[in-house]
């Protein structure tokens, strides 16, 4: 416990001030492999051009360093060929494409221009020893996100960040600079543009945009700095650009999207089988239960305990004919124990962590003295990849890498020792280098392996470490959080910049893993949990338990009304994360992604959206009913009740326990289901497609228009890989007197797409009463329209249109309906 002492006068030593230089002058530049290198006198730099969109700065103290290998994060690129090198008096100019890059020959300080317009940024080098420095200029008005998973509000203006991956058990206070993830992307954006800066250093980092208003520092401790400019029009254009660098995710298993449940941990296999049948008693929807440390035997990794764990095939079986999967974890320590075969063949074939004179680092973690495996060897991923076969052959497919920072008990540091040398597939680096990737690779390891097992069936795995690119192998969860409300609001801007990360699937413990949640708590949490793209409850030994039902009826009533919502939204989530595949855009999406140019969403922390058309402001105040809710441009309604709002300001919101203030765009178009307990495939036989019109105050003699393209494949395979999919174009006009919607399919595969479904159209507040719909009958109410093929009903108290068409894929390529007023 760190008492008043840690601050007493005299253990306060007077900081210590560095100095820095230049890396300059100039002592020469050279063309190479179509790029530039400048040579400075203390130091060098490499320019490349990867896209019309991305320029590569390599900066390094050491001659020859300045054309450093990028690392796993990025995926590989091809550097454009077309360059020019003008010297000038004072400055040496670069064009390649778009871009102008001017070097002040007396420092090696760059300023980049795009065109003749667009400016981003002046960036001067410099150092001290082995630190070496960036520091660029900061516009007045520009807000500054991304950076992955760190503390603090949505724009990190006014932080400072150091990029180390730690095991941060303590509470996630604003001022701790380090957590699980490091992913060094800065995006500056204001109204009149967007700019991404990502620095490719796995090793320490900071990033600091404290010690002034008008510039910010990055600081690498190596002597070696590797960036990228990504100019962008706009956030969606960096997001894009960035995750073209490194990477986008792949299409989960559509059971990885359901409500999930943990505790470390459950005990035993006749726990987790009364705990699923809970589920399936109480009908509360779920999909998968996770495996903390203990169903290991003596916390061997690869192992079930055999005496709590007699028959971890039967309890599988059990669980998959319930609906329900098992994820269990996996840790990077291996015990040390003679006998044990994954550490006697790893130890045999050279696969761990060791000193450059050959010893093997050791480490304490729950098995005691464990050795590490080196994923930064490509021969070593495959072999930890094909241990998998453990779990798969016991009916697994998703995997839960937790410690993976790597996180060391006995270590001053708490993590590997940075003197360790990794192999890096013949390029030795030093742990200290590599640090921050070494979760990242073992994701990877683990990824691929059981891809290559499965045969065809998608994985999932789960991660508490990552570096950039994590996007590409796993989901992230934020790691011990706490039963906090705090945490719970926290969580939002970390989701939000994670998501602007590259990071689309990521989620937070929903209750707080360590402390006591109650059942206030519970229920707020949830209702969050509910929009965010990762869904699981997960709390700590000796906390008080947490699953939905643990707090009493009205807790357990609301807990399940909103996890039957989540499943609701399935096919919209599910269309979501099937662009983010394709596009990089994240699913949990800051207001400011959206409305780029309204300078009021720029520091909006605690509200978010689903997509771009529902407007999600969780309570996460103890006690609080209304909060304030700013709604962007445009016309809102209240999801609840059907209020209608005109965007541009603020409005305080009423939420009682029940409620969460949830709002919808006028001219969404968003796809729902019902009655699931647990996924199944990606095609929803029963399909209603919500669609908001201008409402009755909406005379303005304008056509009022939405879209949305609604994916689906098989959920399970990868066989959407090679056009096993369909997408259907959902679309309507709604202009005085006339509303028109139409399907049609863009991509039609009818293995997918050929099944019959009712096929539900609820046009909320539509601005007109309809007296003829081309084609249909009129019902004489909902119940009737329930029991028919066809038809149509309007509720003209609520606005609401209800129409019904019954639909075939593999025979109509759509449906037309025409409504007359």
């Amino acid at each position: 416990m760190h008492t008043s002492e840690e601050i007493h006068p005299d253990q306060v030593g007077a900081e210590h001030t560095q100095a820095y230089r230049s890396l300059g002058p100039v002592t020469g530049s050279i063309s190479h492999e179509a790029g530039v290198t400048v040579h400075g006198e203390a130091g060098n730099l490499s320019l490349w051009r990867l896209s019309p969109q991305v320029l590569r700065i390599a900066c390094a103290l050491q001659a020859d360093s300045a054309q450093m290998v990028p690392t796993e994060a990025l995926i590989p690129q091809q550097p454009q060929e077309d360059w020019e090198v003008t010297d000038y008096q004072s400055k040496l100019v670069v064009r390649t494409g778009a871009f102008h890059v001017a070097l002040d020959k007396e420092t090696l300080s760059v300023q980049i221009r795009q065109g003749s317009e667009q400016d981003y940024g002046e960036y001067s080098f410099s150092f001290s020893g082995s630190r070496l420095r960036c520091r660029g200029k900061l516009k007045e008005e520009a807000a500054i996100f991304g950076l992955g998973e760190t503390t603090g509000y949505l724009n990190k203006r006014g932080d400072r960040y150091t990029m180390w991956n730690s095991d941060v058990l303590d509470p996630h206070v604003p001022d701790m600079e380090s957590l699980y993830q490091s992913i060094p992307l800065l995006i500056h954006h204001s109204a009149e543009g967007s700019l991404g800066l990502f620095i490719d250093h796995p090793g320490r980092m900071t990033i600091d945009m404290r010690e002034s208003n008008d510039y910010y520092d990055v600081e690498t401790m190596n002597g070696e700095m590797d960036l990228y400019i990504i100019a962008g029009k706009d956030l969606r254009g960096v997001v894009t650009s960035y995750t073209g660098l490194t990477g986008r995710m792949q299409m989960p298993p559509l059971w990885s999207l359901g409500y999930q449940q943990s505790r470390f941990s459950y005990m035993n296999q006749e726990e987790v089988l009364d705990l699923a049948r809970t589920f399936r008693a109480k009908q509360i929807p779920c999909d998968a239960i996770y495996l903390d440390i203990h169903y290991m035997d003596h916390y061997k990794v690869f192992s079930f305990d055999p005496v709590q764990f007699p028959d971890p095939q039967g309890m599988i079986e059990e669980l998959k004919e319930m609906g329900l999967r098992i994820v269990p974890i996996v840790d990077p320590g291996v015990k040390m124990d003679e006998g044990y075969t994954i550490y006697e063949e790893g130890l045999a074939e050279r696969h761990f962590c060791k000193f450059a004179d050959g010893e093997a680092y050791i480490g304490n973690v729950w098995p005691g003295p464990s050795v590490f495996p080196d994923f930064t060897e490509k021969r070593t991923r495959e072999w930890w990849g094909a241990l998998h076969r453990f779990y798969v052959e016991h009916g697994i497919s998703g995997i839960w890498n937790d410690m993976n920072e790597p996180s060391v008990f006995n270590s001053p540091t708490k993590t590997m020792d940075e003197e360790v040398v990794h192999g890096n597939n013949g390029q030795p680096r030093t742990h200290g280098d590599l640090h921050n990737i070494y979760g990242m690779l073992m994701c990877k390891a683990t990824k691929e392996g059981l891809d290559t097992l499965l045969e065809g069936e998608r994985s999932f795995v789960l991660t508490r470490a990552g570096y950039a690119g994590i996007q590409r192998y796993a989901a992230v969860w934020t790691g011990d959080n706490r039963s906090y409300w705090q945490h719970m609001e926290m969580f939002m801007a970390m989701g939000m910049n994670l998501g602007l990360s590259g990071v689309a699937f990521c989620g937070a413990d929903v209750g707080g893993f360590m402390h006591h949640a109650s059942g206030e708590l519970l229920v707020r949490w949830t209702q969050l949990g509910a929009f965010t793209p990762f869904f699981r409850n997960h709390s700590a030994i000796e906390t008080r338990q947490q699953e939905p039902w643990t707090f009493g009826e009205q807790v357990e009533e609301i807990c399940r009304t909103f996890i039957e919502l989540r499943y609701s939204l399935l096919p919209y989530l599910y269309s979501l994360f099937h662009e983010a595949a394709q596009t990089g855009l994240p699913v949990m999406r800051p207001l400011v992604l959206e409305y780029p140019q309204d300078e009021r969403t720029f520091n909006l922390s605690d509200q978010f959206l689903l997509g771009n058309q529902m407007l999600v402001a969780p309570i996460y105040r103890p006690g609080a009913e209304h909060r304030s809710v700013y709604l962007p441009e445009g016309v809102w309604y209240d999801y609840w009740t059907g209020s209608r709002y005109e965007g541009g300001r603020p409005y305080l919101a009423r939420a009682g326990l029940d409620r969460i203030p949830l709002f919808v765009k006028s001219g969404a178009v968003i796809p729902m289901t019902s009655g699931l307990q647990h996924t199944g495939e990606a095609v929803w036989s029963k399909l209603n497609v919500h669609i908001y019109g201008r409402g009755t105050e909406g005379h303005d003699g304008q056509v009022l228009a939405g879209e949305y393209m609604l994916y689906e494949d098989d959920g399970i395979s990868r066989a959407y890989q090679t056009g096993e999919f369909s997408c259907l174009h959902i679309s309507f006009e709604e202009a005085d007197g006339v509303l028109e919607v139409n399907t049609s399919y863009n991509h039609t595969d009818e293995a997918v797409a050929g099944n019959e479904r009712e096929l539900l159209f609820t046009i909320h507040q539509l601005s007109f009463v309809p007296v003829r719909i081309v084609g249909l009958s009129e019902v004489p109410s909902l119940p009737h329209l329930e029991v028919q093929t066809a038809g149509w009903y309007y509720d003209r108290q609520g606005h609401h249109l209800s129409v019904k068409v019954p639909f075939r894929a593999g025979h109509e390529h759509g449906v037309k309906i025409s409504v007359n007023g």
